[in-house]
C-alpha cells in the first residue's frame, strides 16, 4: 500500500485513478508537510520526503507540479498553487495580454519513498495557454491549458483522457512501471 500525501482533492483523484488502473493500491494520507519555496519541483519533493521520513514509516508518494508559461519567463512555475490562489486563471490571462507566444508546459515531479529507498519521477505536458477559460473538469489552471495536438483544455477532458497525456499522468505512469518492475 502506497500512501499518497496530498491536500489536493484533484491530485488525489487523478493519481488514484491512474495507479488503480495498474493494480497499485493507493490511499490518501493528510500529513502536515510544510512546502518550502524552492527553485524546482524536485527540491520541493525531496524536502517533503525528508520531512515525511520523520513523520511516518509508511511507503509514501508526494507530488509537486508547476505551470510554466514561456512569455512570462516560466512564471508561475513552482509558485503555481500560490498564483492560482491569489490571481487565478483570469489574473494569469491578464499577464499574457498582448503576448504573441502562448506556449507553456505543465510539469510534475513525484517522489516515492519505499522504506529508505527514494525515487523521483518527472512528467511533462507541453501546450499553449488558451485565450479564455473553458471546461469544468480538472482544477487549477486546467481551464486555460490546451495540450499539444488537442483543441480542448484539460478542463474539457474526462479524467481518463487527461491522465493519458498529462504531466501528472506521465509521472504516475513512471511510478507505476517502477513499482510493477520490482
Amino acid at each position: 500500500m502506497i500512501h499518497f500525501v496530498t491536500t489536493s482533492d484533484g491530485k488525489y483523484r487523478e493519481v488514484a485513478n491512474l495507479l488503480h488502473g495498474y493494480g497499485i493500491k493507493i490511499e490518501r494520507e493528510r500529513l502536515p508537510v510544510p512546502e518550502i519555496q524552492a527553485d524546482t519541483s524536485e527540491e520541493v519533493v525531496r524536502y517533503s520526503l525528508d520531512v515525511l521520513a520523520g513523520l511516518t514509516a509508511n511507503d509514501v508518494l508526494v507530488d509537486d507540479s508547476g505551470f510554466y508559461v514561456n512569455a512570462l519567463n516560466g512564471f508561475p512555475g513552482v509558485f503555481s498553487a500560490y498564483t492560482y490562489r491569489t490571481i487565478g486563471t483570469r489574473g494569469l490571462l491578464r499577464l499574457l495580454e498582448g503576448a504573441q507566444d502562448r506556449s507553456s508546459r505543465f510539469e510534475t515531479v513525484m517522489g516515492l519513498r519505499l522504506g529508505k529507498e527514494v525515487r523521483v519521477f518527472k512528467g511533462e505536458c507541453h501546450g499553449v495557454v488558451a485565450a479564455e477559460p473553458h471546461g469544468a473538469e480538472g482544477f487549477g489552471f486546467d481551464p486555460i491549458f490546451v495540450p499539444d495536438g488537442e483543441v480542448r483544455t484539460f478542463a474539457e477532458m474526462p479524467i481518463t483522457e487527461k491522465n493519458a497525456i498529462s504531466h501528472r499522468g506521465n509521472a504516475a505512469k513512471k511510478v507505476a512501471e517502477f513499482l510493477q518492475g520490482r
